[in-house]
């Protein structure tokens, strides 16, 4: 089985524009995702996809492998797909967010490990919530599954409602955070890559929702990672602060 990683990366951005290429301690974020993503055992190759001229040149110059797509792309599965279509010979694609500085490369040979021991279409990862400010911040996507498993739901709000205090949520029930990882087969990635989009996911602005609304299993994966993500220019101290105490 080959694998293919693909590291979506567009230079505007609404919060953020430019952040790829946005400096961290002596590196660009798109590097430090890069390198840290290199790290893998199981991957054979890597790719950053973008639709930007200096992002690619970049990824050039420090020696990683990238290619230009199109600049209509509205998600990172279409970008995905674009790559897929110029690489033959991958049957998994992994699709990493560019905006995690700090990914570990576990996580993504964790993803691997599913379609070696499971007959899946769709991967992905979830970390169990215990911070209730996590548990109800919208901008943190929660997953709901199966006992074998398997995605019933994503949403921006905690699933299942309880009639308890909300600061006790988590402790009554198990609750589950999306890490935006996503793995797919090749011929899995070039069907969904075709769907419009669907009525759950313009509701929740949740592309997984499109999937599922069209009948595929998306698996499920335990992390113990953490997800930190550079969303706003904010976000860039507590980044900085990590890589200083764990000297990366």
């Amino acid at each position: 089985m080959k694998v293919l990683g693909v590291i979506p990366s567009r230079f505007a951005s609404t919060r953020f524009p430019g952040k790829p290429l946005i400096d961290i301690l002596g590196k660009t974020m798109i590097q430090r995702v890069y390198e840290q993503v290199s790290k893998s055992k199981l991957l054979d190759h890597l790719v950053v996809a973008t639709d930007d001229h200096k992002i690619f040149s970049h990824v050039s110059e420090f020696g990683g492998a990238a290619i230009l797509t199109s600049v209509e792309h509205e998600t990172g599965t279409d970008r995905c797909h674009e790559v897929l279509s110029k690489l033959s010979g991958y049957d998994v694609v992994i699709n990493i967010q560019g905006d995690e500085p700090l990914i570990e490369s576990e996580q993504i040979d964790s993803l691997i490990s599913i379609f070696k021991n499971h007959e899946c279409e769709i991967a992905t990862l979830v970390k169990q919530i215990t911070n209730v400010e996590i548990l109800h911040d919208a901008s943190k996507v929660k997953v709901v599954k199966t006992t074998n498993d398997r995605a019933l739901y994503f949403s921006r709000h905690p699933i299942p409602y309880q009639r308890i205090d909300k600061s006790d949520w988590q402790t009554q029930h198990a609750y589950w955070q999306h890490i935006g990882i996503y793995g797919y087969r090749s011929a899995v990635l070039n069907t969904i890559a075709k769907l419009p989009m669907s009525c759950l996911e313009k509701a929740e602005s949740l592309e997984q929702l499109r999937w599922l609304e069209n009948g595929f299993n998306i698996y499920i994966a335990e992390t113990v990672h953490e997800s930190i993500s550079i969303d706003i220019p904010e976000d860039l101290a507590r980044v900085e602060a990590i890589i200083r105490n764990t000297n990366n």
